[in-house]
């Protein structure tokens, strides 16, 4: 069995022959970064991070989708943050696609490895350092977190390798997710799940739900229907979609095509 890959972000300068072939898609329903247009001068730095930099994907803005904000934090060797939240509302995840890290939360510390994933509740004090001998990169997901009387989320601590996928229904295995969240469990109003396709296999319907995606393809390549359009996919690209943007995909082969997905759960609709 292949073990899994995780597509990372090389900020590297493109020379100057290079087209525009690939540029960002910004349109009504949806957003695509594709991973060409992540360079080192569309970078941002956080206060209360050291030797940290990061590559934004997504935030709440009026015309996107509004729920998350999500983004690539690339981190030197013992750089990190003992004060990474700055909002005691705000809930986070995060996911490492290389490098080694300790994250500290609820007086012990976990060791991260690619793979690895950490979801902390809102007002929970954690803290995150690359721990390794080389530059490391994770996904970071931050939601307000929208509470519930008599619900409450804990913190949860794994890593991919170690969840067994769930195949989905009627389609001989060719479709899976690896869920880091109990489906079933309310107390959590967000989402973080590896979602794989084997060559060939497809999302049969086109969705279309109230759920906001935020979408990064970890290995593979496919050939993705965002509202009117066909995208064509492949490692380190990212997308989001807005509410009730309906979507479908192919993959395309010839090896798997898994990506990281962000969903928001709504447990109740506000009027």
């Amino acid at each position: 069995m292949n073990s899994p890959s995780y597509a990372t972000v090389d900020a590297t300068m493109p020379p100057q022959t290079d087209s525009l072939g690939s540029a960002a898609i910004v349109k009504n329903a949806y957003t695509v970064i594709p991973g060409s247009v992540m360079r080192d001068i569309v970078t941002s730095f956080y206060p209360g991070w050291e030797k940290t930099r990061s590559w934004i994907l997504n935030r709440p803005v009026a015309g996107g989708a509004t729920t998350f904000a999500q983004a690539i934090l690339e981190v030197e060797p013992g750089g990190g943050s003992d004060a990474p939240e700055p909002q005691a509302e705000v809930e986070g995840f995060i996911f490492v696609l290389s490098g080694e890290f300790t994250l500290w939360v609820d007086g012990e510390d976990h060791s991260l490895s690619p793979g690895g994933y950490g979801f902390l509740p809102a007002g929970t004090p954690w803290k995150l350092r690359n721990t390794g001998e080389v530059a490391g990169q994770f996904h970071w997901f931050r939601k307000r977190y929208e509470p519930v009387a008599g619900l409450t989320p804990r913190t949860l601590i794994g890593n991919e390798g170690d969840i067994t996928p769930g195949a989905m229904e009627g389609t001989d295995g060719r479709w899976s997710t690896t869920r880091f969240f109990d489906p079933d469990d309310l107390a959590y109003d967000m989402h973080v799940t590896v979602v794989t396709f084997e060559p060939g296999a497809k999302i049969p319907f086109l969705e279309t739900h109230v759920m906001e995606h935020g979408i990064y393809v970890l290995e593979g390549n496919a050939v993705y229907r965002l509202n009117d359009d066909w995208v064509e996919l492949q490692a380190g690209d990212y997308f989001s979609l807005r509410a009730f943007c309906p979507q479908a995909c192919y993959a395309g082969g010839p090896g798997k095509f898994r990506y990281l997905l962000y969903k928001d759960v709504n447990r109740q609709i506000e009027l």
